[in-house]
């Protein structure tokens, strides 16, 4: 099977990336907190760092396939896709794309290659960069500070939330924010389109439903246990329409979904920026959301619908017995220390990357936490992260496994 992702902990054989670009450097100050960012990264650093950890994953014995690259082989592939997908693509990025959809499609379809043509979809235009007539336009000046007629997409780093993979299916997400929305595009093409994934992928969401839907809300807990976070970006409904999906087809094999309500703040955003899975029997969780988290069990009803009975067990009891274990440990993000805590938590201490049983990759910088997984038995594989961190992301975020071996 082409998609086949069964764990959190089992090997990683490959796994999606985007090596940071462009997009990074068309951020600017006024429009940082739109496009979700804090600050802005330093992209040669940032290059430097993704580099490192591209290489880490290939070390690990997994291959490294990078979204742009996927994405022009499916446009290569298909003829005629590649107009297809420009108008798409213009038609989702908002008012002022569309009202120079001519223009933009003009720019786009000139670019030389279909890697050339991703890339620039994937940068941004600036209004600066629109043929004569249009930036000279004397009612298109009026809004002379705007720095986009076509946003980039700085996020696209992060390749864990536009899709996810589930069994051997995959789920194209609805983005809670309209700076991300058009990441799924890409996702969305080359699982219909891509001669290695066309026809030969389930799908279990689509990135047209009303509800937002995030890859950093899903875990693969095992082959029939799926956990999603209910957060600032999952919707309560978009869990409900998932497991509805899941359950009707007789063929997918996960029966049990347990969802995990967490405070709907920026700092958590993600159910993996405070919990991850570290080994078969192992978690860590950062403390402040702990305290806060309501847990529910999702199984298959009568009659197509769902049965959710809230859990009022510690979460580490209610892991354990739907894993078939006899204990799970919870491994504290920044130790008993509280400041340690929420400092490490920011910079994604939490968010750890499992690469087969017991072996995770994690950001240098979170050294309270790195230590206590390696209390706890695990081998820490540490990654430099003074820039690739600024976009509020860690090792998790930052991977999309296709295979891992189960």
């Amino acid at each position: 099977m082409p998609i086949s992702v069964k764990s959190e902990t089992g090997p990683l054989r490959r796994v999606l990336l985007h090596r940071p670009g462009r997009e990074l450097e068309y951020l600017v100050p006024t429009d940082l907190e739109r496009l979700l960012f804090d600050d802005i990264p330093y992209l040669t650093a940032a290059r430097r760092e993704h580099d490192t950890f591209a290489g880490l994953l290939r070390a690990e014995g997994a291959e490294v396939v990078y979204l742009e690259e996927l994405m022009a082989e499916t446009l290569t592939a298909v003829p005629g896709l590649r107009e297809q997908f420009v108008r798409d693509f213009i038609a989702q990025g908002g008012g002022v794309a569309q009202r120079y959809a001519a223009e933009l499609y003009e720019l786009l379809c000139a670019e030389s290659s279909d890697l050339a043509l991703v890339v620039r979809t994937m940068t941004g235009v600036g209004v600066g960069e629109l043929p004569d007539p249009a930036r000279k336009s004397p009612l298109a000046q009026l809004s002379g500070s705007r720095s986009y007629t076509l946003d980039p997409l700085p996020n696209l780093y992060f390749t864990r939330d536009p899709f996810a993979c589930i069994g051997d299916g995959v789920s194209v997400h609805a983005m809670y924010s309209p700076a991300r929305r058009r990441e799924t595009v890409y996702g969305d093409y080359i699982m219909r389109y891509h001669p290695d994934y066309a026809g030969r992928v389930r799908r279990w969401f689509d990135r047209n439903c009303p509800f937002s839907l995030e890859g950093g809300d899903v875990f693969n807990l095992s082959e029939k246990v799926l956990a999603l976070g209910i957060s600032q970006r999952t919707a309560p409904e978009a869990v409900e329409l998932l497991a509805a999906n899941l359950f009707a087809d007789e063929s997918c094999s996960v029966r049990q979904i347990l969802a995990m309500e967490i405070p709907r703040i920026r700092a958590y955003m993600h159910l993996d920026t405070v919990f991850t899975q570290v080994d078969r029997d192992k978690f860590t969780v950062h403390p402040g959301a702990l305290e806060s988290m309501r847990l529910f069990s999702v199984t298959p009803g009568e009659r197509g619908r769902l049965r959710v009975t809230e859990r009022t067990e510690p979460l580490d009891r209610v892991l354990s017995e739907l894993l078939g274990l006899d204990k799970v440990t919870l491994i504290r993000c920044g130790g008993r220390d509280a400041i340690a805590s929420e400092r490490e938590q920011w910079n994604d201490g939490a968010n750890a990357l499992c690469v087969a049983p017991g072996r995770v990759i994690v950001y240098d910088r979170n050294q309270v936490t790195n230590q206590a997984l390696r209390d706890n038995g695990l081998e820490v594989i540490e990654m430099s992260s003074s820039e690739l961190s600024r976009g509020r992301g860690g090792p998790r975020c930052m991977t999309m496994p296709l295979l891992r071996i189960s």
